[in-house]
Parts: structure tokens; sequence; C-alpha cells
């Protein structure tokens, strides 16, 4: 029976209580939180459930082996080197960090105690991701040409990171994943609309060496919320959106022929094809209780984190080179060697 502890019970949190308390084998142990009225609704949901304002409580507790830290970004590199250092796994919400530097402690530090660390990158669990995966990997779509997001809706304004922080980071997370290749610079711009808070609307723009290009567009005050995403390729083109209750992929085989009559560029003929649409099956499970099994996988030692802390840091890396963009007017920042 594995014990497992979790740090933050605010948004995500009972997310991640309700999804452990289904494991087979699996314990949940204790819940902290700074509020009493959110260990109050630890009480009322799971009366098994020890709680406590003190985390480091928690990280003494002798009967927990992994921990989830789900707390405000600021705080996820004291916590998680705590709980290293007190011998736990830990799983982190996403982002690792808010910088690279104490994300590669981080992931220095349980490689150093053989400890397991996996960022929490939910979409990578989900099931039509890695059916997107699938597609990519297989070249059922052929090369690709673009990945295009949408991801807005109205609120929740955050008070720590900008918009890229909390949104575009899923996206970035489902492009290390599906993509055949890492970036090489990116460019991002954005605005504040409340003052005093840091942006609320962003596009970023990620370049490669090969012609693909990613742009991602993200902001927290839509008044429609929207999960769609574009990738196409020179055989077919997917659209993926998160909030169609059946049908997320839809995969249009679609797109353009180019021939070239001549050595002459202008003379290159342009033609449109347009075939059939389909919808096909993916696992359903529920991306987080597919994720929560695979952390306890990696904590039994059947396992490596499919989500791990290199691949977190990779995605803080970039964000970072986000927020250099954004003061840089939009230039592009090169990612160099560092992913």
């Amino acid at each position: 029976m594995i014990g497992i502890g979790v740090i933050g019970y605010g948004y995500w949190g009972p997310n991640l209580v309700r999804n452990f308390m289904a494991q087979p084998d699996c314990r949940v142990v204790m819940v902290s939180d700074l509020r009493p009225g959110r260990l109050a609704a630890v009480r009322r949901a799971s009366p098994s459930v020890a709680v406590t304002e003190d985390y480091r409580e928690l990280l003494r507790n002798p009967d927990i082996h992994g921990v989830a830290i789900a707390t405000p970004v600021g705080s996820h590199a004291a916590i998680a080197r705590e709980a290293l250092a007190a011998g736990k796994h830990i799983l982190v919400e996403k982002p690792l960090t808010d910088n690279s530097d104490d994300a590669k402690r981080l992931v220095d530090e349980a490689a150093r105690r053989n400890l397991t660390l996996m960022v929490d990158h939910t979409f990578v669990y989900m099931g039509a991701v890695r059916k997107i995966h699938d597609l990519v990997s297989s070249g059922e779509l052929g090369d690709l040409y673009y990945y295009d997001s949408t991801r807005v809706n109205l609120g929740l304004f955050q008070c720590d990171v900008n918009v890229f922080w909390d949104l575009a980071v899923h996206d970035l997370s489902i492009m290390d994943y599906i993509l055949p290749e890492k970036p090489v610079r990116v460019a991002a711009t954005g605005i504040r609309n409340v003052p005093g808070r840091p942006e609320n609307l962003g596009y970023l723009t990620v370049f490669y060496d090969s012609p693909l290009i990613a742009h991602i567009n993200v902001n927290w005050l839509s008044p429609v919320k929207l999960r769609q995403t574009l990738i196409s390729g020179t055989r077919k083109m997917v659209v993926f959106d998160d909030l169609h209750p059946s049908e997320k992929i839809k995969i249009y085989d679609s797109g353009i022929t180019m021939e070239c009559g001549s050595d002459d560029a202008y003379a290159i003929s342009i033609g449109y094809r347009t075939g059939d649409m389909l919808a096909p099956c993916y696992d359903r499970t529920e991306a987080l209780a597919r994720e929560t099994g695979h952390f306890l996988e990696c904590l039994r030692g059947q396992a490596t984190p499919f989500t791990s802390g290199e691949m977190g840091l990779r995605i803080v890396r970039i964000l970072e080179a986000a927020n250099r963009s954004l003061e840089q007017g939009g230039s592009p920042v090169p990612l160099g060697d560092s992913l």
C-alpha cells in the first residue's frame, strides 16, 4: 500500500485526491493547506484523510511515500526541495518551477537521491493527445506544416504568473510530446489589461529548424471558452477540440498539391485536395487517472516518469525565453542548446 500526501487543496488538489483514492493499493494519508476552510472540505469529502496546515508534518510522516504538490508556482521549488530531502517521491503541478535554475536543481537532486520527480503535464496522458502522437509518429499526417492553438476563456486571473505560464504551458507540453523536433527560438507579444497584474493576453510563436511553426493564442479575457488546436501536414490535417464531448479529434484528408512545370518558381501549380473526415476512436480514460496510476508505477520501480523533470525543465526554459521576448517587444529569443 503506497501512501500519498497532497500539499495544496485549491483548484487542482481535490482532483488529485480523488484520483489517488481511486487507485488500487494506494491510500491518501494526509492533505495540507493553509486555509482552514479547505481542510474542512477535505474532512467532508474524505473523512479518513488526515489534514494539517503545516505541510512539513506531512513530510515527516513515515507512512507517506509520495507527495503531490499543487500550490502556487512560486512555492514549488522550496516545497519540492524539502520533500526530496525528506526522501519523498514527488509529483509537481505544472509548471515545474518559475525559473530554470530551480528546475535544474530539482532534477539533479532527484537523480542524486534516486527519487521520482514527475511533472503534472496532464494533457500528455489524455487519450486524444496520445492518438495525435501516434498519427504524427506513424507519418499519417506527412511532414508537418504548423501547430496552431487557441486556448482562451474568461478568468482565472493569476497574480504570480502571466497567461503563458498558466495556459500556454499546456500546449508546450503537448508539442514536446507529439512534435518530432525541439524548438530553436520563440517570440512572444502580450498585454496587461488589469493594473498590477501580469499579461492576461498573449501570442506565442515557436520556431523550428525545419519548415514547421507553432502559434499559441492564450487569453484570460475572452467571452467564450475555446480549446482548439489545428495541426497540418503534407498528407492530412487534424482538428483537436478539447471541449467537444465525444469527438475531440477529427482527421481531414485535405491539403494542397504542388506541381512544378518548369524551373521558374512562378510556374508552380497549386491544387487543392478535399477528402473524407474521420473521427477516430481513442482511449477515453480520464487523463489524471492515467497520470496518478503512472506515478504509482514509478514509485514501485515499474516505470520511469513519462512527464519527467527533464521535460518540465525544457518547458520552463521556453517560458523564460517567452518572458524575455515580451520584455524586448516581441523580438525572437534563441533557445540555444538548452533543450
